[in-house]
């Protein structure tokens, strides 16, 4: 078995260094590993602050993909997801707010299931952010027919296969335990640890966080009602 840990980063140069030493220790019992940065044209010192966490750890397998031009969280992890060569693919944030110590527990439960999404049972996050997640989560899953508690969490841990399935568009990252459903993806909620923000500033506002991804919604509704179910058997 071989693990990709996907790392997608925009500006987040104060949180590199801590991530990559905590990112060392929960998986330094997997024999066959690799980290894949992607910066996504990050404007401060990250790509350099990469280079330099590459130099300096020798005995890691760390990969450092640079996009062309800035895409967003979906394009940096459907870049990080087609340059990945283990069977098991984690994706995790750069701004410390996901706990590394929690991808063991994700990567426990594959096997049984073939994606495990964290899901951060208590959010250390402004109130409003609070509020909005969770309006967001209630129409989505009222809408998909779902009961996904934490859609948000880009902590997850994936069977590779599932993966390659998809063509992953702009915003579409907030519904991959529903696209890959259809896929006929087995999925698991896993709790997880959730972290205050101690450098840098979110990414997220109101239309990013809430706004622009209802208008996303519509389109994976129109995907699970047009989605064509192959299964068949041959006599």
């Amino acid at each position: 078995m071989q693990l990709s840990v996907v790392v997608p980063v925009y500006n987040e140069a104060e949180n590199l260094p801590i991530l990559t030493g905590e990112i060392k220790e929960a998986i330094k019992n997997y024999k066959n590993k690799e980290i894949i940065f992607v910066d996504d044209r990050s404007t401060d010192k990250s790509l350099s602050i990469i280079k330099e966490i590459k130099t300096n750890n020798k005995d890691l397998n760390i990969r450092i993909i640079c996009r062309t031009k800035r895409g967003g969280l979906s394009a940096a992890l459907a870049t990080g997801f087609l340059a990945a060569n283990g069977d098991i693919i984690i994706s995790i944030d750069s701004d410390l707010q996901n706990d590394p110590a929690d991808i063991p527990k994700l990567v426990s439960q594959i096997g049984k299931y073939d994606v495990a999404i964290g899901w951060r049972m208590e959010r250390h996050d402004p109130l409003i952010k609070k509020i909005s997640s969770k309006v967001a989560n209630f129409i989505r899953n009222n809408v998909t027919h779902e009961n996904i508690h934490d859609t948000g969490c880009t902590l997850k841990a994936y069977k590779r296969e599932f993966l390659l399935k998809l063509k992953l568009f702009d915003g579409l990252h907030r519904f991959l335990p529903t696209l890959l459903k259809l896929e006929g993806a087995k999925v698991i909620e896993v709790p997880v640890k959730h972290r205050e923000r101690r450098f840098g500033k979110s990414k997220y506002h109101l239309f990013n966080r809430l706004i622009g991804p209802m208008m996303d919604l519509f389109a994976v509704h129109w995907m699970q009602k047009r989605h064509i179910d192959l299964s068949a058997e041959e006599l």
